[in-house]
């Protein structure tokens, strides 16, 4: 069963290291246009790499359980 999700627009702290592995990624699963030119969001593929993370490492219940302490 999938879960329903909203999206919430924040600022994320990451390290330069991760957005250079996310881009870098992203130009790998991409090809140029006809100018050389990768047409990639960054933004989106950050937000995608995060949403991702989050559902794999069960964000849900982390949260929920901070109520309890």
């Amino acid at each position: 069963m999938e879960k329903q999700t909203i999206v919430v627009r924040v600022n994320v702290e990451m390290t330069a290291a991760s957005l250079q592995a996310i881009v870098a990624g992203a130009k790998a699963a991409a090809r140029p246009d006809n100018n050389g030119m990768y047409r990639i969001d960054t933004a989106d593929k950050v937000g995608e790499m995060i949403s991702r993370f989050l559902m794999e490492k069960d964000f849900e219940s982390y949260v929920k359980g901070l109520n309890r302490d």
